[in-house]
């Protein structure tokens, strides 16, 4: 797959989901996705299919391409630099894991790593609603 044709997909998923919901609720489920899409490469090279595997393992890392395009360096500041090279580190780690001897193990800490963030930003979807709803 063309790496025109994946950021393609990522952006198209992004956009999707920010027209149908809240910019905070789209990163949480695009981590949720990108989560499940790593977890599901885990059990595919486990069962030895790897062309599967990698497939899942690109649609991840697509995801992951598309939350950093999308980052707002005007408004982020350094924040989204860092969350740039958080998502480039993810990136590289991920495609970097793929066929080695530990890629299972590999895989589960990244997974882990992209849990964390994606908890910190429903936490902060959560606060940010009731900000909304206690602010007068």
């Amino acid at each position: 797959m063309s790496q025109n044709f994946q950021h393609g997909l990522a952006h198209n998923a992004y956009r999707s989901a920010a027209i149908t919901t809240s910019p905070l609720a789209a990163i949480v489920m695009l981590y949720d996705t990108a989560i499940a899409r790593l977890g599901r490469t885990v059990t595919l090279i486990e069962d030895k299919q790897f062309e599967e595997a990698f497939i899942n393992l690109e649609r991840a890392v697509a995801i992951l391409r598309g939350l950093c395009h999308n980052l707002d360096f005007e408004k982020g500041g350094a924040f989204a630099e860092r969350m740039r090279d958080t998502y480039l580190a993810l990136i590289m780690s991920a495609l970097g894991a793929f066929r080695k001897p530990d890629a299972p193990a590999r895989f589960k800490r990244l997974i882990e790593a992209l849990t964390g963030l994606r908890d910190a930003w429903a936490d902060v979807r959560v606060q940010m609603a009731q900000k909304k709803f206690t602010s007068p």
